[in-house]
């Protein structure tokens, strides 16, 4: 391993953290000066910031003609954010959440994750799907912000609580508005250049070791873009702002599917090839996991730390079938016996009784909650 291997990954693990720290307070600090949640700051300007990498990658594969790195890009990436970054804040710290996102957002994730894959039936995500899309995006942000502001004399007395009422905008004025954006935009920038330099060292020291560009693919190039959402939320978690955890985690799948493939659908000539396997395989598994988050969210307003552990467990499963079907293992057949026969029911069983439950005792309905 040479020293600049090191340096990549040393370094990319402290833009990483600082970029994270960064952010989240920036982003608590502008929630309360505009008079918006911090749940509505964590759905929007931190989810649609920390996806930048997947809306990169996503666009430069559209305009070369390399379809199926960006639709995959964008599925992957929603299956890795429920199932890895949610599972390990959780097993971090248990996430309470809150009663909008059972109410609204989680469903309105399920909503476009079903549109996206009925558009996608036809093997092609045009033009005017593109245009469908993106303007759903538009409407979402503008909706979820005319609805927050509603709640602006909450967020602001929570504001007051935690970093006192001195900071308010009214003491703070255009200097608390620079600082907190500035922290946000260094924050952001700060998560993209250390996911890449992270990437980049991770990819060469794997190489280093003989690991194939299958299993680098599938694996460390996968997650990279992903990585800043990955920062942000455990931050976000240990800092005690939950709600910029889930919400960066919900708005960013949202924005992968309406913002991002919208984009690419909109810039790539003749539009957005899917692939078979991603229609038969990929989008099923991202709209179950947006399912199954649903029933785990409902169940006691919380997301526990078995919770997370399952959810965590879930992504190991489905990338080890990832690494046993692209290299055509013999392990292959009795893994995808065991996940279906046993496995699956069960997990499905579990989640439908911890759902029933909460509606019988309407948790996620309660005034006030």
């Amino acid at each position: 391993m040479d020293v600049i291997t090191i340096g990549l990954l040393i370094g990319g693990l402290a833009l990483l953290t600082v970029g994270g720290e960064l952010l989240v307070r920036g982003s608590s600090q502008l929630a309360a000066l505009a008079g918006i949640s911090p749940l509505v700051i964590g759905l929007t300007v931190v989810s649609f910031g920390t996806s930048s990498p997947e809306l990169a990658v996503s666009i430069q594969a559209g305009l070369a003609g390399k379809s199926d790195i960006a639709v995959g890009n964008v599925v992957g990436s929603n299956i890795f954010n429920i199932l890895f970054i949610l599972g390990a804040c959780a097993v971090i710290s248990p996430l309470i959440v809150a009663v909008q996102l059972i109410r609204r957002e989680v469903p309105f994730m399920i909503a476009v994750s079903l549109l996206l894959a009925g558009l996608a039936l036809d093997g092609n995500v045009g033009l005017l799907d593109g245009v469908l899309l993106f303007g759903l995006l538009i409407g979402y942000t503008v909706w979820s912000i005319y609805a927050s502001r509603k709640e602006s004399a909450e967020a602001r007395a929570e504001f007051a609580q935690e970093f006192g009422p001195e900071k308010l905008p009214a003491q703070g004025g255009a200097k608390v508005w620079l600082t907190s954006i500035g922290f946000i935009v260094i924050g952001l920038g700060l998560l993209a250049l250390g996911s890449n330099w992270l990437v980049e060292g991770a990819t060469t020291l794997a190489r280093a070791f003989g690991v194939s560009d299958v299993i680098i693919g599938l694996t460390i190039v996968a997650a990279g873009t992903s990585l800043p959402e990955v920062v942000a939320s455990i931050v976000a978690t240990l800092k005690g702002e939950r709600d910029i955890a889930i919400g960066n985690v919900i708005g960013s799948n949202v924005f992968n599917i309406l913002g991002i493939l919208g984009l690419a659908a909109l810039v790539t000539p003749g539009g957005l090839t899917v692939a078979p396997s991603i229609i038969t395989f990929d989008l099923p598994v991202m709209i179950a996991v947006a399912f199954a988050a649903l029933p785990i969210f409902v169940t006691g307003l919380s997301i526990n730390r078995w919770e997370g552990a399952l959810f965590l467990g879930y992504y190991v499963a489905y990338t080890a079938y990832l690494i046993l079907a692209a290299t055509q293992h013999d392990a292959l057949p009795a893994f995808s016996s065991v996940m279906a026969l046993f496995v699956l029911p069960i997990t499905a069983i579990t989640l439908l009784v911890l759902a029933l439950n909460a509606v019988r005792r309407r948790d996620w309905a309660t005034p006030g909650a």
